[in-house]
């Protein structure tokens, strides 16, 4: 199995703000060692904290992939050649040096950058010899990397503490090549580029920071989910604000638009129940030393020495060194329920667990048919006392393997019976698991691990941290079941390590400490990838991360949704309307400016003339504008106590339903998409076009700013107005080589070069006469976007559907079952809800309430008054159809009507909406066409199609098809 990387949108995204962001190269330096060979060319600003770059992305979207592609980019576009990547533990280190050296990274990034290749150089402690007095080989290595290896890209991978070594410092009897002995200063003259990961971890005022700066680098790129704070003010005015480099991130990919945009899993928490006196009893760490633990509880306080029992059930003492028996760390001001720190209670987690496990396994194995790739699944314990899982006779380990073995025992009772291919093959799984239950289906990692010498514990480790592949395999080489897919650790696996088919976390640790409820769950956050490596999008395979925690942490998901909501760019107010909300509605809202925005908000009585709410204001702003919330609050749903049970499920009107069950029939069949070939003919034709296209080729200005200065008359001070771009007219920006410009073409067109270069070396004779200053960049995009637009507009026409010899289930119909489901998840049919409404029979499910999306047309078409010949009518969830598209992945209609002709005869529309002032995209054009031509296939069924942006176009096309004259 190999992983698949992946062109993610927010990844490139952020490459591209990286880019705009980086000032370019000093070409007009007077620096006389600027050709020094040994380091990177001279960049604009450098050593200038404005110069610095912060990238903001959540725990679990791509950092590392960013980071690693942002070398690759600014190797290819300026030369630079020598980074040092700063980051603060092993593990984060470990994860690092993994993504670089993997041979799945390495062939995904040969397909953008040709005949480039990273040269790792990884740092450790122990690696500086004092006696010889010899210098580490990484270091040498990556010092005296020169310019003259074009292809090169010389990384240093080192962590904070040893950056501040003495070693680094010192003299040292080999001289480098450079003429440097000194490490530090060997690094200084390569002049380069530090990217720093988990930035909160150095804080600008603390030594590891200060380590980092004495290398002097050119540019600083910060990668993180969270940034460190720096207080503002002073006494009780004094407040903490992120602290920036240029006061906001170039790139914010913050967790709510990951969460809200199915970037990473969903989060569903668990704990199991403690009786109501147990709950009560709360004990809180007064204070702790090494041989002594103060415990208060209520206002008692009991003092207990080193190896005193604490009185707990479960035979706890505290230990000394400020742990207890049972391994737990404490620290001042933690607290815990004794109830909660029992074998028995730790047993009760581990079970429900392992139960968990299975409800993601089973699917995950299953998915909706035995055509699709499996989904490995892997659980993560994390857990106080080591000794408990490591012990031959482990308490915890022998719990974990008995639960562990009487459900693979049940499982197997069950799949005995089944007879589908895919039903066998877990049948096979599950008795692989059992026979190797005690040697390889659970691992641990904990940090005492390093340097034990046990080669069976090493083996697992390297397992955890180095062998992604393996653990995300079903079988090994040999075709032998990969059964390991419990994981258990001591809080070793967080930050660094990662792996996106966590499905379950169960924490039978207590944590006591107000640690970031992000960084808890950021372990099982990362979108899953299936056997073949491919990264599934949340359309593909909606997935969810459990989270099992202890009832002494039951406000969990609260304070996980409120730290969510809190990275969140724009906070809302709800008595007043600022300024960030209103720039909010008007970026996300259509032909709406400031004055239009406010005038209809006091026509509606929502605000008043100073812009506070009136009564009942800030409900009415979002209602009238769900995007304020879409932008500023996680989604309902996508953080939820209690996991399934707790997510709302709209149960079908089977008999509305069943209405339509020969035509559902008909959509439960498989359809291939065929494709006429387009001959090198009709392509060249296609590509001459282009070429010829005036408007596609122009010249590249200069870009600069200016800020003005302008006095405020109101409190007397000097302002800063808003930076304008200005354009310099004068001389263009030097174009690209002809065979770079040409190699970037086809790289992006994935057109043949031989076709290209004989319509761009024409073109660019005849037309402009062969001035190579409009192969630049904007002409690369112009070529590109018009070639994708004009084969897409052929490319649309030519194909057709087959239908194959066999059908799948939807998200409403169960071809297994050939019946209709019962009950759906809320959320598949829309995000919004609204409970005023009488049920008059005909809707598709059990109302109140309604479930839509956008407030015009969907509510507008689902509260209309319709006439009796509409027999049935309501919203399509996702997935109800899928008609496949040719670009990928498939599509559903939003609604459908029965309606009964004047012969009695039915015809069933299905409509795809769009919301009112949305304006269309390529690709919702694309949609429309597919299901046109889909539907339109159908019509001996009865089917009719309709896409509408206002729902007078539904009310118009049903008065149209209920006529016999219009059949």
């Amino acid at each position: 199995m190999k992983i698949l990387l992946e062109e993610l949108p927010h990844q490139l995204e952020a490459l591209q703000a990286l880019d705009e962001a980086f000032y370019g190269l000093d070409e007009r330096t007077t620096d006389p060692d600027k050709d020094y060979v040994y380091a990177n060319p001279i960049i604009k600003g450098r050593g200038n904290e404005n110069t610095n770059i912060d990238i903001k992305m959540e725990t679990g979207t791509g950092k590392t992939y960013v980071g690693v592609r942002a070398m690759y980019d600014l190797h290819q576009k300026y030369g630079l050649f020598k980074f040092i990547v700063v980051v603060p533990s092993p593990a984060i280190k470990e994860g690092w040096k993994n993504f670089i050296e993997a041979d799945y990274a390495k062939q995904h990034f040969s397909q953008f950058y040709e005949n480039t290749q990273i040269n790792l150089n990884v740092i450790n402690a122990g690696d500086f010899n004092s006696k010889k007095g010899l210098l580490p080989a990484h270091l040498v290595e990556f010092i005296e990397g020169d310019r003259l290896n074009s292809s090169t890209i010389q990384v240093l991978l080192i962590n904070a503490g040893m950056l501040n070594s003495a070693s680094m410092k010192k003299d040292y009897a080999q001289t480098l090549l450079s003429g440097w002995t000194s490490p530090l200063e060997g690094l200084k003259a390569t002049r380069p580029i530090v990217m720093i990961d988990e930035p909160h971890r150095f804080p600008r005022d603390k030594a590891n920071y200060k380590s980092i700066t004495a290398v002097e680098p050119q540019m600083i790129i910060r990668f993180g989910a969270t940034f460190p704070d720096v207080k503002v003010g002073k006494g009780r005015q004094a407040s903490f604000v992120k602290d920036y480099y240029r006061k906001q991130p170039q790139f914010n990919l913050n967790a709510v638009s990951s969460f809200n945009n199915g970037l990473v899993k969903g989060i569903d928490v668990y704990y199991p129940n403690v009786t109501e006196t147990e709950s009560k009893e709360r004990y809180v760490v007064e204070s702790v030393t090494n041989q002594q633990l103060v415990l208060k509880h209520n206002s008692t306080l009991y003092t207990y020495g080193k190896g005193d029992d604490i009185g707990f059930d479960g035979d706890i003492y505290y230990e000394g060194a400020k742990r207890l028996s049972n391994g737990l760390e404490l620290e001042k001001g933690m607290s815990f329920l004794p109830a909660t720190m029992t074998n028995s209670y730790q047993e009760l987690i581990i079970r429900d667990a392992i139960e968990k496990h299975f409800e993601a396994e089973i699917p995950n194995f299953m998915r909706e048919n035995e055509y699709q790739p499996k989904v490995k699944t892997l659980s993560l314990f994390f857990i106080d006392s080591i000794k408990s899982y490591r012990d031959e006779k482990g308490w915890l380990k022998e719990l974990f393997e008995k639960h562990l073995r009487r459900k693979l025992e049940a499982l197997i009772r069950e799949f005995r019976l089944k007879k589908l291919p895919r039903e066998q093959e877990y049948l096979s799984f599950l008795q692989a698991t059992l026979a190797d239950l005690t040697e390889n289906v659970h691992a641990g990692y904990f940090g005492e691990d390093r340097g034990s010498g046990d080669e069976a514990i090493q083996a697992e480790v390297d397992d955890i941290l180095k062998n992604k592949e393996k653990l995300l395999s079903f079988k090994d080489g040999k075709g032998n079941w990969q059964t390991r897919r419990f994981l258990f650790s001591k809080w070793t696996l967080r930050e660094g390590w990662d792996n996106p088919n966590v499905f379950m976390i169960a924490k039978l640790r207590t944590s006591g400490s107000e640690n970031s409820k992000i960084q808890e769950v950021g372990r099982g956050l990362r979108l899953p990838v299936d056997e073949n490596g491919h990264r599934l999008l949340q359309d593909e395979l909606p997935s969810r991360l459990r989270f099992l925690i202890g009832y002494d942490e039951k406000d969990f998901a609260n304070k996980l949704v409120a730290e969510v909501n809190d990275d969140a760019v724009v906070k809302l107010n709800e008595s007043k309307l600022t300024p960030a909300m209103i720039q909010l509605i008007i970026e996300k809202t259509n032909n709406l400016d400031e004055e239009t925005l406010l005038g209809q908000l006091d026509a509606a009585s929502i605000i008043k003339r100073n812009n506070d709410f009136k009564e009942n204001g800030f409900e009415k702003l979002i209602e009238l504008y769900p995007v304020l919330t879409e932008a500023t609050q996680v989604k309902t749903g996508k953080i939820t106590t209690g996991g399934p049970k707790n997510k709302q499920r709209i149960k079908l009107n089977k008999e509305n339903w069943n209405k339509m069950r020969h035509l559902w029939e008909q959509f439960s069949n498989r359809y291939m998409l065929e494709f006429d070939r387009i001959n090198d003919e009709a392509l060249q034709l296609l590509i001459d076009e282009m070429i010829r296209d005036k408007d596609n080729f122009t010249l590249q200005y200069p870009e600069f700013t200016r800020n003005e200065l302008y006095y405020n008359d109101e409190n007397g001070e000097m302002r800063v107005r808003e930076q304008k771009a200005n354009y310099d007219s004068r001389k263009p920006i030097t174009g690209m080589k002809y065979g770079e410009f040409l190699l970037k073409l086809t790289q992006r067109t994935k057109l043949k070069p031989a076709q290209l270069h004989k319509s761009l070396l024409s073109a660019l004779k005849e037309t402009y006469g062969g001035n190579k200053d409009y192969l630049n960049e904007l002409t690369l995009s112009n070529l590109v976007r018009d070639f994708k637009d004009r084969f897409e507009k052929r490319y649309a026409q030519s194909y057709r559907y087959h239908p194959l010899e066999f059908q799948a289930s939807t998200s409403v119909f169960d071809v297994m079952k050939n019946d209709f489901k019962e009950d759906i998840l809320a959320t598949i049919i829309g995000i919004n809800e609204d409970s005023d409404i009488v049920d008059d029979g005909r809707q598709l499910y059990e109302i109140p309430p309604l479930r839509y999306d956008s407030m015009k047309p969907e509510r507008e078409l689902l509260k209309y008054g319709y006439g009796s010949n509409i027999l049935s009518f309501g919203k399509l969830p996702k997935k109800a159809i899928q008609v496949p598209k040719y670009m990928g992945g498939t599509t559903t209609p939003d609604f459908v009507y029965i309606v009964e002709r004047e012969d009695k005869s039915h015809v069933y529309l299905l409509v795809e909406t769009k919301a009112e002032g949305s304006g269309k995209r390529l690709s919702d054009e694309q949609i429309v066409a597919i299901q046109e031509r889909f539907f339109g296939a159908l019509k001996q069924y009865g089917v009719e199609y309709q896409e509408a942006t206002a729902a007078q176009d539904v009310y118009d096309k049903l008065r149209k098809v209920a006529k016999l004259n219009d059949k």
